[in-house]
């Protein structure tokens, strides 16, 4: 590991946000196909879609993720709001600029032995708008069919980590943030010191930090995009171990005679964030009902609230999860 260095001047502060990007998963999701060091945490859902990845191409896309080296940023840029979709981002790219995405492109060929020289390299950079095309119609592909059917599930563990480090960063302010989102982030005199696979070193300038979390990035950790594009830090989610775990069919006997049969199975149910309204549908209850034990599981320190657009979202705390992994 060689450490990445971005340094923060004074406006830099002020020009930090979070973000979550479902191209990123996309990408990311055909990178977890190639590298079985990221299988742990997967394996159910790799298990799950083993037949329909099967069925795809990904070898233009392996082609552009070298182990150590560089990863074209027209192919995945950062997000440009905290609420992108699919179809924004993958427009995005297919209005790349053709001959910066070839310059881009070759310096990711030049990291793969043989690539620059490959039938399918030199094709890409002779004709860079069909390799635009192509590649967005791969990632498209990959999108419908591995990413968008779980994608609720991804966002709700990718939104609860952003309301989770935004209480931290206004408890503990972002120096004191970045060495608790992940081990190998270091911060010393307004410098954030980030342990990757090569040495790179950038001054943001006045454009601050987008903080992005990934479900599919773990273990790994990205430092920084290239200039124009902002600079980015991604690092793996929090709550990636249970991820794929299926919520429990009933609360357990013994979470039941402590918290009683309707705050339990509520409990019980919040394995992902959720609304009052969703946990009635799922729950069969009434949302009145409902409303009445999220207040009382609120209170007990056991759950929080946030809101997401029109929507209040309720997740357990930690003390909530202990309790509710104890039950089980």
């Amino acid at each position: 590991m060689s450490p990445s260095r971005l340094h923060f001047a004074e406006g830099d502060f002020l020009r930090c946000r979070f973000a979550l990007s479902p191209l990123w998963e996309t990408q990311e999701v055909v990178r977890t196909l190639k590298r079985t060091e990221r299988h742990g945490y997967h394996a159910p859902w790799l298990r799950r879609t083993r037949e329909a990845a099967g069925r795809l191409d990904l070898g233009a896309l392996w082609l552009l993720m070298p182990w150590r080296g560089h990863s074209p940023d027209w192919l995945c840029p950062p997000p440009t709001g905290p609420a992108a979709t699919f179809e924004e981002e993958i427009a995005a790219v297919r209005a790349a600029d053709p001959e910066a995405a070839r310059a881009d492109t070759a310096r990711s060929l030049a990291d793969t032995p043989g690539a620059l020289e490959s039938a399918r390299g030199r094709a890409w950079l002779a004709d860079p708008e069909l390799m635009i095309s192509e590649l967005a119609d791969a990632l498209e592909e990959v999108w419908h069919t591995l990413v968008a059917p779980d994608w609720p599930r991804l966002r709700a563990l990718l939104e609860a980590d952003i309301a989770f480090h935004s209480r931290r960063l206004a408890e503990v302010g972002l120096g004191g943030l970045l060495p608790e989102i992940n081990r190998g982030f270091g911060w010393h005199a307004g410098t954030l010191t980030v342990e990757y696979r090569g040495e790179h070193e950038r001054h943001l300038g006045g454009q601050g930090l987008v903080l992005m979390p990934s479900v599919f990035i773990w273990p790994d950790v990205v430092s920084t995009f290239e200039p124009p594009w902002q600079p980015t830090l991604v690092y793996p989610a929090r709550g990636i171990a249970g991820l794929w775990a299926e919520p429990a069919d009933r609360a357990p006997d013994s979470l039941v005679r402590l918290l009683g049969r309707g705050r339990a199975a509520v409990l019980t149910a919040l394995a992902d964030p959720a609304s009052t309204t969703a946990l009635a549908h799922r729950l069969g209850l009434a949302p009145s009902s409902v409303s009445a034990h999220l207040t009382a599981l609120r209170e007990a320190g056991l759950l929080t609230a946030r809101r997401y657009g029109h929507q209040v979202l309720y997740e357990r705390t930690p003390l909530g999860m202990a309790l509710a992994a104890g039950g089980d």
